[in-house]
């Protein structure tokens, strides 16, 4: 199964491929589109990304998981192109003895494609203006606009000086 894809996301597909009969815990982070985004309206929104790159982070990520947590398999998907509201834009799927180490490589998984992925999410409002948003950090003509939490943690945005 591909890190990327422009087709919309199987979770069944995802699940039959990572089944593992060695692990009690399954843990499923599944991220869809909201319709809204600090307090303004989204209509809908476009991922696009940097496909080599972002691939081979996720990879980095997957296995990052599975030497720093007892995971015996993660699996993370993340979707490009136009999406619609309540449509699922990434899913990570984590495999492990017990729920804590489950929950936890989830966490950590969905944090570090975030901060590390070059994929750009661009949302679009019923006005029919638009902006990119990474993370949870909006991207104004070149200007990153950080979260305190963000700033304070070095975060920065692949591609904004």
């Amino acid at each position: 199964m591909s890190a990327l894809q422009e087709a919309p996301l199987s979770l069944d597909a995802l699940m039959a491929d990572s089944a593992r009969a060695d692990c009690g815990a399954l843990a499923i982070f599944a991220g869809t589109v909201r319709n809204h985004h600090e307090g303004r309206a989204v209509a809908r929104l476009v991922y696009t990304a940097h496909a080599a790159l972002a691939a081979e982070v996720i990879r980095e990520v997957e296995q990052e998981v599975q030497r720093l947590f007892p995971a015996k398999l993660c699996r993370i998907v993340h979707r490009l192109g136009a999406l619609e509201i309540g449509e699922t834009a990434i899913l990570i799927v984590v495999r492990t003895p017990h729920r804590a180490e489950a929950f936890a490589a989830a966490q950590y998984a969905i944090t570090q494609v975030k901060h590390r992925a070059p994929i750009w999410k661009e949302e679009f409002y019923p006005d029919g203006s638009s902006a990119f948003v990474q993370g949870c950090c909006l991207i104004d003509e070149g200007d990153a606009h950080q979260h305190e939490h963000h700033a304070s943690q070095g975060h920065h945005h692949p591609g904004v000086e």
